[in-house]
């Protein structure tokens, strides 16, 4: 996780729990009145208002639902081995410089936690938070009818947040998993678990929004796949690891992180969970092999945004865009290009990055999916072999400005400034070319707040290599495009000081 990204928001994204509460107020649901009108009145609609919904028929679903999944849901207890703070000497204090002689002479320091899980097979697996686990040195599960049995880790994967967990029974009542693709907002849902350590907590709530990517799975190389289901629902910690419900009893999330203000860590309006679909996935992996096996397309990708389409000449923002092709993954031996418009994959649209991520990551390696793509106005269809991603590396980006050794700049600089634009650009010069490792491109030198390029997130120190899929080599080039292409727009290949590499729309006044 980003720590100082979490700290520029106003509210934290923590990880953390789920459910809510919704309170009714009335014995019946608010009878709707028939509004009095007359035969030339436009206003209102021609179809009869709901009358008389039965409280308690609605009452008993909740209740039902409660009953039926409660035995499946359990408390876990935690006890991990705290990381020790090298600059930390006694204890209830943190200097800043370590003290060698206390050092020595503590014990290492344990910590202990709680979170919630789901029993998912009759033999004892339950599915849980990676974070509830993470760096665990004993696990103890509570059932809901007061046993008690400790647990061993099966395999955790932290760029869903998941683990399996394993306890020694048999005839354990394991949680019917649903269908999480067909989950639409406004469906109703239960979240069971132990907040606070208040064990077998029911609360009620909505789906407020699907497919939500919240940017706190994250790994060395900023991989992470999140598609978040999103509820309006009351959360706080201990959730994590609990079920998501809906109305017939069928888990159709995991709950693992809530929306907090960060200083009290508790629920302020919404709460996420990870899709079962998902969810199993992983776990059978798990299970089956003690690690995952994903499936790995292995490109940099990009919404398409309304400036964008229009550089490219699609109909309407659409699809995603891949920004590079990487070395290791599956696109680099088939016909797939920089530049290239998934449109769809297996059928299935996508418009957003981790649509795609999300529903490859339930595909295992050696499993083919077929790609739709937009390229230079046509659409083409691509099969190819999903590759195994490789294991954690040391650093996937690009490492910058370790010499130390300041080198002149050989090329005298020209600068040019689009005021409608917003940007200010330069050529490329010697250091940036060997910091970038590129052979062409122009930099950006200045973007102005709130203008075209600041809205289309150019940052200065940003190179543009590629204009409408051809290298550019000077400013002079890109000024005579800019003329020629007024009132239209510009695909930008941007690179960036990471190493990684985007898209970018611009539209160019008239």
């Amino acid at each position: 996780m980003n720590r100082r990204s979490l700290i520029s928001k106003t509210s934290l994204i923590v990880i953390g729990i789920v459910f809510g509460a919704v309170l009714v107020s009335s014995a019946d649901l608010v009878k709707q009145s028939n509004a009095k009108s007359n035969n030339n009145s436009r206003i209102g609609s021609l179809s009869s208002p709901i009358e008389h919904v039965n409280l308690n028929d609605f009452s008993n679903a909740f209740i039902e639902v409660a009953e039926k999944v409660t035995p499946s849901i359990v408390s876990i207890k935690v006890v991990s081995q705290a990381k020790e703070n090298p600059h930390s000497g006694l204890e209830g204090f943190d200097l800043p410089f370590p003290f060698k002689e206390f050092k020595q002479k503590r014990a290492p320091q344990k910590h202990q936690g709680s979170g919630s899980g789901v029993i998912i097979s009759e033999d004892g697996y339950i599915l849980t938070n990676n974070h509830v686990v993470d760096n665990a040195s004993s696990l103890e599960v509570y059932f809901s009818d007061k046993r008690k049995l400790n647990a061993k880790i099966i395999g955790t994967d932290p760029l869903t947040d998941l683990a399996v967990i394993k306890v020694e029974a048999n005839n354990l009542p394991a949680a019917y998993l649903g269908d999480s693709e067909s989950l639409k907002p406004g469906a109703w849902v239960l979240a069971i678990g132990n907040p606070m350590q208040l064990n077998s907590t029911v609360t009620a709530g909505i789906v407020s929004a699907i497919g939500r990517n919240i940017n706190i799975i994250q790994d060395k190389e900023g991989y992470g796949v999140e598609n978040f289901i999103q509820t309006d629902a009351v959360i706080n910690p201990g959730n994590s690891g609990g079920a998501l419900v809906d109305l017939s009893g069928a888990v159709i999330g995991i709950n693992s992180a809530i929306a907090t203000n960060g200083f009290s860590a508790s629920y302020i309006g919404y709460g996420f969970a990870i899709p079962i679909n998902m969810a199993k996935s992983v776990a059978e992996d798990l299970i089956e092999n003690g690690e995952v096996n994903r499936g790995y397309i292995g490109i940099g990708i990009g919404e398409v945004d309304e400036a964008m389409a229009k550089a490219v000449g699609l109909d309407k923002p659409r699809g995603i865009i891949i920004g590079r092709i990487l070395e290791d993954g599956a696109a680099v031996s088939e016909d797939i290009k920089s530049g290239d418009i998934i449109l769809e994959v297996d059928g299935r649209e996508v418009n957003r990055p981790n649509q795609l991520q999300s529903y490859v990551a339930t595909k295992r390696a050696n499993t083919e999916v077929e790609l739709t793509l937009f390229r230079d106005g046509d659409e083409i269809t691509r099969t190819l072999k999903l590759k195994a991603r490789k294991k954690d590396k040391d650093d996937g980006t690009l490492l910058v400005g370790k010499e130390k050794k300041k080198e002149k700049e050989i090329e005298e600089v020209t600068e040019v400034n689009f005021d409608k634009l917003g940007l200010t650009i330069t050529n490329m010069n010697e250091v940036t070319a060997k910091k970038y490792n590129i052979k062409n491109g122009i930099i950006v030198k200045d973007v102005e707040r709130f203008s075209k390029a600041a809205n289309q997130r150019l940052y200065p120190g940003a190179v543009i290599t590629e204009v409408d899929k051809k290298k550019i080599n000077s400013v002079k080039e890109f000024e005579k495009i800019v003329k020629r292409k007024k009132g239209k727009a510009l695909l930008l290949k941007v690179k960036h000081e990471n190493g990684n590499t985007n898209f970018v729309g611009l539209e160019i006044p008239e």
